[in-house]
């Protein structure tokens, strides 16, 4: 025999999933509905993604080596890299959801421009699984109905993942993202230039933050919010313009997008020989929003885990074998995962707490513990005193907001 597994989805999570798969040589199917696909997102990428996945310089639109955040009374504090080589990376998610795809691709992954509507799992899961998929490839606007028999899967296909249906992983609150793409003057671009926006305040989110990022001849504007009813986005999005709006003057809409973005794990992210990673499993950090480092990653250590226990494709690894892969998951990133949900519910509570979290990106020690953490993915443990320091400082920066008032 001989492993066949069904990658579900073609964003990054499912393309560096079916990557390691293929170059595996296990026999890989990678399904995509929409190959111009450009999810809704800041796009922003963390350095050590850039070398980790070995992502070429071409599909960086913008190299960005200053933040600026802004609170609710609008007050500035910018934040800048110290080391030159160092940057976060802005990205189309067309483009590089596009190369990661292409690559696995051309690695042996057979790429199949689907849209899966159903999942049979027969005689307990002891069978093969079914994919029941609309061929997109076929003409029509809803593609000629196929089928595909796999022994494996891995649900890549997002918050509104089929795959988590099939298998009844769970639900899970969710946030919106609505953003808007603008091209504006050619001198109000060059302000973005290696520079990005992020604003806080009730006026544009009310528990999360919006942002302006740069991408390659337009900024990305937008916000996120657990409020998802479309009169709160819509509200929203029209305060960040409003507190945008001299360094977007003169733009033209070019695009607008919304997507949900998930708010925690899914219950089960295993079931059987079903697999869940990205989105489709929670994988969005809070606070920070971010998500495309964490699909990537999580579809890559789901994947080596299918290849460890696969036996030369020569065995279909078990549930068991799968929960391998939750297990080192949770061993490398539950703590973050803790720790910037607390964060987010002390610092995106009110507009005084807001205020406090402002105040406190201006310390430099806040800084470089921020910058090392999402640059490299790796907590930098701070030394006693700076910790201590740290601690001071934000406590500090509550009181004087009123923050902690009850």
């Amino acid at each position: 025999m001989t492993l066949r597994v069904a990658v579900v989805g073609g964003g990054p999570a499912g393309s560096s999933a079916a990557e390691v798969l293929a170059k595996a040589g296990i026999e890989t199917y990678i399904f995509e509905r929409k190959l111009d696909n450009a999810k809704p997102c800041g796009g922003a990428i963390p350095l050590c993604m850039v070398s980790e996945f070995e992502l070429p310089p071409e599909i960086i639109d913008r190299r960005v080596r200053k933040m600026k955040m802004i609170s609710p009374s609008n007050r500035e504090v910018d934040i800048s890299l110290v080391k030159t080589d160092e940057y976060i990376g802005m990205c189309r998610r067309e483009i590089l959801d596009g190369f990661m795809r292409n690559r696995a691709h051309e690695l042996g992954a057979e790429l199949i421009n689907g849209r899966v509507v159903e999942i049979k799992i027969t005689d307990k899961g002891k069978s093969p699984y079914v994919i029941e998929y609309n061929d997109m490839s076929a003409g029509g606007s809803q593609g000629v109905r196929r089928s595909l028999e796999v022994d494996l899967i891995v649900g890549a296909d997002g918050a509104n993942s089929v795959v988590a249906e099939a298998i009844n992983a769970g639900d899970y609150n969710y946030a919106i993202a609505f953003q808007e793409r603008i091209r504006i003057p050619p001198d109000k671009m060059k302000y973005y230039e290696e520079l990005a926006e992020m604003y806080v305040g009730d006026d544009v989110s009310t528990d999360f933050y919006a942002w302006v990022f740069p991408k390659y001849d337009h900024v990305a504007v937008g916000t996120g919010t657990m409020k998802v009813h479309k009169k709160d986005i819509k509200k929203l999005q029209a305060g960040i313009r409003a507190r945008a709006e001299k360094r977007i003057e003169g733009g033209e809409v070019i695009k607008i997008e919304a997507h949900p973005i998930p708010e925690h794990p899914r219950p089960r992210r295993v079931v059987g020989r079903v697999a869940l990673v990205g989105d489709a499993a929670g994988y969005v950090t809070k606070s920070s929003g971010e998500g495309i480092y964490f699909a990537a990653k999580s579809g890559r250590m789901c994947a080596e885990a299918i290849v460890e226990f696969a036996q030369q494709g020569q065995r279909i690894p078990t549930e068991a074998d799968l929960k391998v892969y939750l297990k080192r998951w949770d061993k490398a990133y539950g703590m973050t995962y803790k720790v910037l949900d607390i964060l987010q519910r002390v610092f995106y509570s009110s507009n005084a707490s807001r205020e406090a979290f402002v105040e406190m990106c201006a310390d430099m020690d806040v800084q470089k513990l921020t910058f090392d953490s999402y640059l490299y993915k790796t907590v930098v443990p701070a030394n006693p005193f700076t910790q201590l320091k740290i601690t001071a400082k934000t406590i500090a920066s509550l009181i004087r907001g009123n923050a902690l008032a009850p």
